[in-house]
């Protein structure tokens, strides 16, 4: 972080002003999947607590292990993905499966239902992810990774801020009509999986599972046949520290619950939580494309800076401006952050091991919130949620000191 020339620097000239046609489908399917999903989750706890009569700890337990599915699926489908060389059957897949399975909440009788079903919508998840985002990094060089996988993420905010406005509207409408909104979402959901129809993918990642391209002189990250056969090591001290954070990174559901106690009803839940999404909508591609220009580190940090923060702000604030305040700052460290992570681990990540890496990012993200979300829902219910969002920020702090004293440029020789 100091004066000297960023190790992960990246060239910003080239192709960094378009955004290729197949990205703008597969922003548009994130676009409606985060708007059916995300008319469920900002009402997601007040409805577990009010109508189902759940408390914060089976939260956690609901949030981990749906993301602890979602994290180990990711790591099997990106390894499959790059396998054979075919990466859109399992993003169709992965779509469909979610977009069937949200609806079901709305037939839930009990806090375990709702985790069974959010399981099942998050195996969903699981399987699309690393192949999309591996589908996403062919789309891009280096100079231009951080403002794709940036406009990527842009789209899927904009979908959350539509979700909120939807339910906000319909509540306003039919107040506590909580299991025919949770129906309705089934008509996005078949939209999003209608637009991976029109994304039609590279040529050479049809053929990756066959010939991948391999560099001349032997390189000792592949096999004799050309294929890689283990990812850099300067790529798994990122992820190690990618898990440190998460550790610290629990489900925003909690942010939701302190919320809504501080304001005291769910009434303005959905809007705030649609206005967190303006936030992050407006500013992830500029935070994506800022990595292109002073290095992935560099923004990441900053990024976890601000997340550690806010964790100190829920901890410590008392009115309710203060926790709305703390709450729309929340997406300032989602839009640097996300697209700067995806991007860096796609600069460390050999040709032909995309789907792979993106699996074990997605692992680290999602095994940390498993094991984040179970200890923060019951430090939050047996301690106090000051204690847990301070535990939080802690480990935060941590993983930003540790990012800072990691190497992160790309290695010719696997390093």
């Amino acid at each position: 972080m100091s004066g000297a020339p960023s190790t992960d620097r990246h060239d910003a000239s080239g192709p960094a002003a378009a955004i290729p046609r197949p990205v703008w489908f597969l922003g548009w399917t994130s676009l409606f999947t985060d708007a059916a999903t995300e008319i469920i989750y900002p009402l997601l706890p007040i409805y577990l607590s009010r109508v189902l009569g759940a408390g914060a700890a089976s939260l956690g337990i609901i949030e981990g292990v749906a993301e602890g599915i979602n994290s180990i699926l990711k790591v099997v489908s990106g390894w499959w993905s790059d396998r054979r060389g075919r990466r859109r059957p399992l993003v169709i897949l992965g779509y469909s499966l979610s977009g069937a399975a949200r609806p079901l909440i709305a037939v839930a009788g009990s806090w375990v239902h709702v985790l069974l079903i959010r399981a099942l919508d998050r195996t969903g998840k699981g399987i699309r992810g690393a192949p999309r985002d591996a589908m996403l990094a062919q789309f891009a060089d280096a100079s231009s990774r951080g403002r794709i996988f940036g406009f990527h993420r842009a789209m899927d905010h904009a979908g959350a801020i539509i979700g909120p406005l939807i339910a906000t509207a319909f509540l306003f409408f039919l107040p506590g009509e909580y299991r025919l909104l949770f129906t309705l979402t089934a008509i996005p959901g078949a939209i999003a999986v209608a637009m991976l129809f029109l994304v039609r993918e590279p040529e050479s990642s049809t053929r990756a599972g066959a010939r991948p391209d391999a560099p001349a002189g032997g390189n000792p990250t592949h096999a004799r046949d050309g294929t890689p056969t283990r990812l850099p090591k300067r790529l798994w001290l990122v992820l190690g520290v990618i898990l440190v954070f998460s550790l610290g990174n629990s489900a925003d559901a909690f942010l939701l619950l302190r919320l809504t106690d501080a304001l005291g009803a769910a009434t303005y839940v959905p809007l705030l939580w649609g206005l967190l999404h303006v936030v992050k909508a407006s500013l992830s591609t500029w935070g994506g494309g800022l990595s292109d220009r002073i290095g992935r580190k560099r923004v990441i940090v900053i990024g976890w800076a601000v997340y550690a923060l806010v964790y100190v702000g829920f901890a410590t604030a008392s009115s309710a401006v203060g926790f709305v305040s703390w709450f729309l700052l929340y997406g300032v460290y989602f839009a640097l952050a996300e697209g700067a992570e995806k991007a860096l681990v796609a600069d460390l990540t050999p040709a032909g091991r995309q789907g792979t890496a993106f699996g074990y990012y997605n692992a680290a993200l999602g095994l940390g919130t498993l094991a984040a979300s179970v200890v923060f829902g019951f430090v939050y219910e047996r301690i106090s949620p000051s204690a847990a969002f301070t535990m939080g920020a802690t480990l935060a702090v941590v993983a930003t000191v540790l990012l800072a004293m990691t190497p992160t440029r790309p290695s010719p020789h696997g390093a």
